[in-house]
């Protein structure tokens, strides 16, 4: 569990607030030095005092002129409630609803005095695309939190990231008849970055439409994310739900993610990461990788992904290297998932490539302790249900499925599983037969452990 995070008393309750969530005041109550509870009660207040701000630690950020019109500038009021919020232990930074607030690219710098609530109740969105994008201002994100301490992201409302014209940019793989890109601009603000960060919580939010990533983790630790809705449409470009990179002990928990990307990605320095009873497509499903680009060392270990539903997407669960990298991927679960109509169910390919002039390469991440259990549902018979492509000199190894029925979506045909270079073992027998899993431990494998993690 993470060590200590801001929560609201129940799920669901947040989105009660809908309606109420303009009256609402919050109280914080300290049961334990690392476990901070916020509770709601709900006393009127509808329009903020600026002679008495904050009685009880809550910033509305129309106390600092912030406007909520939609078109206004907000970005300093928003800094101004920042910087006045994070003085107080237990403060709380309030997005009030019937609100829409547009800010600009901005970096919320920790840490603060205590405990930290972002409650969104209303709306926030970026400028409307690249050509209302301040030039001096950075085009890779647009809301960062950078070395923040035991802060929840949450609430009933909406972050907008308003991300149409920036994937259709001349650059962006246009999906058309053409299906071209053209030279020119391309950088698109991730929505949500959080930045050598700890102690997070995000719950409750609605996110959408993201230019690029909705929310990336770099460098975090104990990141707790539950009940959050990521959308947008199935053709945007890069619009990942959940990218982590270099975070550890994370937990997401009952969300639903719809996108053009992956729903959840995995990178390098991850470990401890813990998927449950999400509902994920149209997409790319959830990956770990892509790893070991430009020769890179990766290592990623004991993910679990369990309990969850992917449909109409391209991917089911997927292990992504390329060659040439060197590390590992180990003790990996994938555990009573149901695929409806996913074009690649189950896929390790450490042959990944963007391009068609990739080379060989000897040196490979090591991909081992892969654990299928309980993944049943339809594919789509364009591909084989099943796709284990390892690499030539480093085998995939300890690779074990059971109870796994994987039937076409429409009609009869049923594509045999691909395996090259896999090691493993089938505890019990499935749908459709697996025959190409190679047994037993490559001995190349235990001659050479140098680089692995």
């Amino acid at each position: 569990m993470v060590s200590s995070r801001v929560s609201l008393l129940a799920f669901g309750f947040s989105f009660g607030l809908l309606m109420l969530c303009s009256q609402a005041r919050f109280h914080h109550h300290h049961h334990h030095k690392t476990h901070r509870h916020s509770q709601i009660s709900l006393d009127p207040s509808p329009t903020p005092d600026p002679h008495n701000p904050s009685p009880d630690g809550v910033f509305d950020v129309r106390i600092f002129g912030a406007v909520g019109d939609g078109v206004t500038d907000d970005t300093e009021a928003f800094k101004m409630a920042w910087d006045t919020a994070c003085q107080f232990d237990s403060g709380v930074l309030l997005v009030p609803c019937d609100y829409s607030f547009m800010i600009q690219s901005t970096i919320f710098t920790g840490s603060c005095q205590g405990s930290f609530v972002f409650q969104v109740d209303g709306t926030l969105m970026p400028p409307d695309g690249p050509e209302s994008w301040p030039q001096n201002y950075s085009k890779h994100q647009w809301l960062v939190f950078y070395r923040v301490g035991e802060m929840s992201l949450q609430g009933s409302g909406l972050i907008d990231g308003r991300g149409e014209k920036w994937w259709n940019l001349p650059c962006k793989p246009h999906k058309g008849i053409n299906g071209t890109t053209l030279p020119g601009p391309c950088d698109s603000p991730i929505a949500i970055r959080f930045f050598m960060s700890n102690n997070l919580t995000v719950q409750g939010l609605r996110i959408k439409d993201g230019p690029q990533f909705h929310f990336r983790f770099d460098n975090c630790r104990n990141v707790y994310i539950e009940s959050i809705h990521i959308t947008a449409p199935a053709l945007s470009p890069n619009t990942d739900g959940i990218h982590i990179e270099n975070t550890y002990n994370v937990k997401i928990y009952n969300s639903v993610i719809s996108n053009g990307d992956d729903c959840v990605s995995i990178g390098s320095g991850c470990y401890d990461v813990d998927i449950r009873n999400i509902t994920c497509g149209p997409g790319h499903g959830i990956s770990i990788g892509s790893l070991g680009n430009h020769n890179s060392r990766a290592c990623v270990s004991n993910i679990t992904v369990r309990d969850s539903l992917i449909k109409h997407s391209d991917n089911g669960v997927r292990i992504k290297t390329w060659q040439g990298g060197y590390g590992a991927v180990s003790g990996v679960t994938f555990s009573n998932i149901h695929m409806d109509d996913v074009k690649n169910p189950i896929i390790i390919d450490q042959f990944y490539c963007l391009t068609r002039g990739c080379t060989n390469h000897t040196s490979a991440v090591l991909v081992s302790d892969i654990e299928y259990t309980n993944i049943k549902g339809t594919y789509d018979i364009r591909s084989p249900p099943m796709h284990f492509a390892c690499s030539d000199s480093v085998p995939c190894t300890n690779i074990a499925i059971s109870d796994v029925e994987l039937l076409p979506a429409q009609g009869d045909l049923v594509l045999d599983p691909f395996c090259w270079n896999a090691y493993g073992d089938l505890q019990t027998p499935t749908i459709p037969p697996v025959f190409c899993l190679l047994e037993g431990i490559p001995g190349s494998i235990l001659e050479n452990t140098l680089g692995y993690c």
